[in-house]
């Protein structure tokens, strides 16, 4: 009786996390535009500039992600787990870029050890 309740509540559990990532994957399939940059290193205010002026992410429902931050992102991947809280997206060389990210209806917020970036929906 014991060992069935505990399944149950696993299978529970795996459920509430799917849907979780799933609807945290739905309402980041979407292309963002950078609105704010707060760098955490050294960060010439070119960059800076260059970043708020053409900063883009377009990410799709196949996992795959394009656009430009500091460098353009042509056929990247990227990977959201622990329920959309954080996210690695990977440029096409398969370097990962990890970051803590919170997701609403309208902003993205990327926080990395190197900056935090705001996007807002485009």
């Amino acid at each position: 009786m014991k060992k069935s309740k505990l399944f149950i509540f696993g299978i529970a559990m795996v459920a509430v996390l799917m849907i979780s990532c799933h609807k945290s994957r739905n309402e980041l399939v979407n292309s963002w535009k950078v609105t704010a940059v707060e760098p955490k290193i050294t960060l010439s205010d070119s960059l800076k500039n260059v970043i708020l002026t053409q900063g883009t992410l377009t990410f799709t429902k196949d996992g795959h992600v394009t656009g430009y931050l500091q460098s353009e992102i042509n056929n990247g991947t990227y990977a959201l787990t622990k329920g959309g809280k954080s996210l690695v997206i990977k440029d096409e060389t398969g370097t990962p870029y990890p970051c803590e990210s919170t997701i609403t209806e309208d902003k993205l917020i990327l926080d990395s050890k190197e900056m935090k970036l705001t996007l807002s929906k485009i």
